[in-house]
């Protein structure tokens, strides 16, 4: 009965988005109060509805109701409970609902926190947003139904893949999602100030609180990601350049360019036609990594669903809203006229070069990502593009962002003297540049890329922190806590980038791998660490059969600790996963992967010497405490500051 109900409230939620769509859109064209106030309640009860849905689900989940036909694919009664409930969104239409369920929260929250927004842009925004909840509620009733009964119910499910058992995984694809549709209020802001044909500082203001959140999940999600990869596929590398992982990094880029770029629309009414543009490309971003998931037209070991079918809903999807956006863009260029004057040495220069650099990255990304599937359909020639292609081509857009920002992040608005700015940053530059020159002389002559990450890491988090410094004055200390929580947000997050980009560079250029046939008992070294595989046993797990080996791990005779790597397989889904034995160190992880039995009756090990790899996911927590810190910021809260308006949305005299 819960889940007939789950399915009716998600018909409801349909019937109410077409509601929201069309009558606060002719409300606000007609200014007519009454109208555009249906929004609101409509947003709300969309939001309600698909909630009390997703919660129908879960329990359906929890409670191993196997006349479920998702729960049957995605569940088994041994599961622990964790994947139960990260059972509801493992899978491509329970996925889809969490999306909707998002989407709709952002919606609700506009509703809530846009007290002050003009009420003919609230109107259109909550409009807009629910024009895509309207093509996503479609595209689940009638393609991926999650409320689908089985004629004869099993006794038990076929079970969970065994890659997303794992609480890394668990929380990845929510973090992601709030990402990806958060991208969708950028989208929505942007589309109802084309209609109303009016971009100016107060949108700026509007519009930077949504998209700084969505970045903020994106950052999270990614490093979660990242870290599952880690330690959990047993390869040893934290970032495969896969079409997947390269679905999220796109919006990423974007969306850290539109938070640079409206930076400048607010400050100097400048960049209102590229703003625009990034807030439609960015949702654009989250739609096309939404048509590589689930359409299989791309191989993806992350990839959801193989149907074409499915895939050609989100590409009408994708080209509706799209192009209906970019015609809007186009139509609307006029409109969108730039009023402020800068020259060519200032902060608004910095910016735009800022936003070059990301644009382009992303574009690079984009291009290796799709050109396979470009290939097979203009040539008929099957190709891969893997990290040599983008290690190549991504690299030097990002080291001239790490050599421009900190520069720019301090020049002045409107004109600046580049000497007198450096002059201020020329210690950081110099103690980057001595961190840099040590390395170099302690590490024997060897690549030049671990030098050069340290020095762009270590001129990023220098610069970040001389900058914080100017802004104090000659108050000092006194007044450095006393600055805007958007000040200390912007140098953490600048810190956090260049905390990844050192700890990248150091790992990839320090790293050592060691792979050999180990007897049980033998010692073996790695880094001036000694490992012994003291055993290998059978060990039973809750739903899983585990080959768990024992290893000791010294440096100069003293026990440092004991790793457990392990060879585990699911004997519902009979799919092997592997789980690496880690000694995570500040400085360093020591990691070991245990293979195959070989005939003479050892083991094949794998082990690595992994230096400053949690590094990465430090610098990326850095980045979304930046944010956290940014959004908590009270002048960049939705509308703050904004111009007061009359009932009517015409600013006041």
């Amino acid at each position: 009965m819960i889940t007939e109900l789950g399915h009716f409230a998600l018909v409801l939620a349909f019937l109410v988005a077409c509601v929201q769509v069309v009558v606060p859109l002719i409300g606000a064209h007609k200014r007519w109060p009454g109208w555009m106030a249906v929004a609101e309640p409509a947003a709300n009860a969309q939001f309600l509805l698909v909630a009390f849905s997703f919660a129908a689900l879960t329990y359906a989940f929890v409670t191993s109701d196997f006349s479920l036909r998702l729960v049957v694919l995605n569940s088994h009664s041994l599961k622990p409970m964790l994947y139960k409930v990260s059972g509801v969104w493992g899978n491509h239409e329970g996925s889809m609902l969490l999306w909707v369920l998002i989407l709709s929260l952002f919606g609700a929250t506009a509703a809530w926190f846009g007290g002050a927004l003009p009420p003919t842009l609230k109107a259109r925004v909550l409009a807009v947003q629910s024009a895509i909840g309207v093509a996503f509620y479609g595209f689940i009733l009638f393609t991926s139904n999650p409320f689908l009964r089985m004629a004869a119910p099993p006794f038990d499910g076929e079970g969970l893949n065994p890659l997303l058992q794992d609480p890394g995984l668990a929380f990845h694809p929510p973090f992601l999602y709030l990402g990806y549709v958060g991208l969708s209020m950028a989208f929505s802001f942007a589309v109802a100030a084309l209609i109303e044909g009016r971009v100016d500082a107060a949108w700026a203001r509007w519009v930077r609180p949504w998209t700084l959140a969505a970045w903020i999940f994106l950052t999270i999600g990614i490093g979660l990601g990242s870290w599952w990869a880690y330690y959990e596929l047993g390869w040893g590398g934290f970032w495969f350049w896969d079409p997947v992982e390269n679905a999220s990094f796109m919006p990423w880029l974007i969306a850290a360019a539109l938070l640079h770029s409206a930076i400048v629309v607010e400050k100097r009414e400048s960049l209102k036609s590229w703003t625009i543009l990034l807030a439609i490309m960015a949702f654009g971003f989250s739609l096309i990594g939404t048509f590589i998931v689930r359409s299989g037209v791309i191989t993806s070991v992350h990839a959801f669903a193989n149907d074409p079918e499915r895939g050609v809903f989100i590409l009408a999807i994708l080209a509706v809203f799209m192009g209906g956006a970019l015609t809007l863009y186009a139509a609307r260029a006029g409109a969108m006229e730039a009023k402020g004057v800068f020259s060519v040495v200032s902060r608004e220069s910095g910016l735009v070069v800022n936003n070059i650099l990301l644009a382009v990255a992303a574009f690079v990304v984009f291009i290796g990502t799709i050109w396979p599937l470009v290939a097979e359909i203009a040539f008929g020639r099957k190709l891969s593009v893997g990290a040599p292609f983008f290690n190549m081509a991504f690299t030097p857009f990002m080291v001239a962002l790490g050599l421009i920002l900190p520069v720019g992040a301090m020049l002045p608005w409107k004109r600046a003297s580049l000497g007198r700015t450096f002059k201020k940053l020329l210690p950081a530059f110099v103690l980057a540049l001595a961190l840099a020159g040590l390395s170099w002389a302690v590490q024997s002559g060897r690549s030049l890329l671990g030098p050069v990450g340290l020095f762009l890491g270590s001129w990023l988090i220098f610069g970040a922190a001389v900058d914080l410094w100017t802004r104090t004055g000659k108050s000092g200390f006194k007044r450095l806590m006393r600055l805007p929580r958007a000040d200390w947000g912007k140098s953490v997050a600048h810190s956090g980038l260049g905390v990844v980009m050192l700890a990248i560079a150091g790992l990839m250029a320090w790293e050592q791998e060691d792979i050999r046939v180990v007897q049980t008992g033998e010692p073996f070294e790695i880094a001036g660490y000694t490992l012994v595989l003291d055993s290998v046993d059978r060990v039973q797990g809750p739903n899983y059969i585990s080959t768990m080996g024992t290893v000791s791990l010294s440096k100069d005779g003293k026990a440092i600790s004991t790793l457990h790597p392990e060879k585990r397989t699911y004997p519902v889904s009979g799919m092997p996963t592997t789980e690496a034995g880690i000694d995570n160190g500040i400085l360093r992880d020591i990691y070991v992967v245990i293979g195959d039995p070989q005939d003479d009756g050892g083991w094949a090990v794998r082990s690595y010497y992994k230096p400053l790899s949690n590094w990465i996911w430090g610098g990326a927590i850095l980045m979304a405490i930046g944010g956290v810190l940014s959004l908590s910021d009270r002048r960049y809260r939705v509308a703050a500051g904004a111009r007061k308006m009359t009932a009517a949305g015409v600013p006041a005299e």
